[in-house]
């Protein structure tokens, strides 16, 4: 079977025996065949829909779910008395439970359920599939017809929603767990496929969520690393996709900050400017995307900004007034006002930056 990709979707059990099948079978008379191949395909696809009511679609919470972040338990925990489990992470910020209000004299590591929780997550959407061949009327050997394979397609999906409640809760740690275990269900249909662009579009995106969750528990360096790979995998995507665009040029601007941060400043101009430059090609490629000229003009507000630290005035004021310049001339629809507002910010910072530019490099 074809190695399936982990965030694409599936076909339901209820599109795998055709109506066509059926009204012929009915045509023709003959209805204990329509019966038989009913049977056989039902054989063939086992519903691949979480028993415990997880679903990457419905966004449903589970018996595994902390109550807290809404997401998969992570170093669950349990308050004594009351017994209710909670993540590690989430429970540790309240003296009383947040269920049912008991003073929680101690929290309890509970490790069998949390093996539970992995032994979850490691079957989630690996489901037993019969292999029915229709032009033959008797199989032989059972073991050659069954195989397990991950059918659902939902694995991925699954754990990035986990990771995304989990990371809104600031739970960091739960975060970066699951989107490790997702990065590594990529990386191996990476190897079964080669880089295919879907495949390296998905791992571009998590390994920048896993250096946001890096970031966001003070690991520059790991987050840096994680960025960095997120940009090697999207520069080999075709450019022509502004989502793609999009995520590449955020990590490398979310790079240039860490850099600035960290106090290496014309490795940070670096990553801005490539930022900068993946911009502009998307425009070129996208004249009509307004949303693309804003992205632009950020960039050179970020740049020119840094420029003015290197006591390069000239260069900070001709990058504040090229973002200026665009837009002004852009023209939006009355439906765009969330960028309509944006636009408005960026343009009110890059107009007080030239309004704040030295009289030394003024009287030049």
């Amino acid at each position: 079977m074809t190695p399936v990709c982990p965030f694409a979707k599936s076909a339901r059990p209820e599109d795998s025996c055709p109506r066509k099948q059926r009204e012929t079978a009915n045509k023709a008379g003959s209805e204990n065949e329509c019966k038989a191949k009913k049977d056989s395909t039902e054989s063939a696809t086992v519903s691949p829909k979480c028993p415990f009511g997880y679903d990457s679609q419905t966004f449903k919470i589970g018996p595994f779910s902390c109550m807290i972040c809404q997401a998969l338990l992570y170093e669950s925990s349990r308050c004594v008395p009351c017994t209710h489990v909670f993540c590690k992470a989430c429970v540790s910020r309240f003296k009383d439970c947040p269920l049912c209000g008991a003073d929680i004299e101690k929290i309890e590591a509970d490790e069998d359920l949390q093996k539970m929780v992995e032994q979850f997550i490691e079957g989630h959407a690996r489901i037993k599939r019969s292999i029915v061949d229709t032009e033959k009327e008797e199989v032989e050997n059972d073991s050659e017809k069954v195989m397990y394979e991950d059918v659902s397609l939902e694995r991925g999906s699954f754990l990035v929603q986990q990771a995304m409640r989990a990371f809104r809760a600031q739970n960091f740690g739960s975060a970066k767990s699951r989107l490790t275990i997702c990065a590594e269900d990529i990386r191996d249909q990476l190897e079964k496929m080669d880089n295919t662009p879907e495949l390296c579009s998905q791992l571009g995106a998590v390994l920048g969520m896993l250096g946001d969750c890096s970031r966001a528990m003070g690991d520059s360096s790991s987050a840096v690393s994680h960025f960095e790979e997120s940009v090697e995998f999207l520069m080999k995507l075709p450019m022509d996709d502004m989502e793609i665009t999009h995520t590449l040029s955020v990590s490398l601007n979310k790079i240039g900050d860490l850099k600035y941060y960290d106090g290496d400043l014309q490795a940070a101009r670096s990553y801005y400017f490539r930022s900068l430059n993946v911009r502009r090609d998307a425009v070129n490629l996208h004249p009509d995307a307004s949303s693309q000229v804003v992205d632009v003009a950020v960039s050179l507000a970020k740049v020119a900004d840094l420029d003015r630290t290197l006591q390069d005035e000239d260069g900070a004021i001709h990058g504040f007034k090229e973002g200026i310049q665009l837009l002004k001339s852009l023209n939006l629809e009355p439906e765009d006002s969330a960028l309509q507002q944006r636009r408005l910010s960026v343009l009110e910072f890059l107009e007080s930056q030239v309004a704040e530019r030295k009289p030394e490099s003024a009287e030049v």
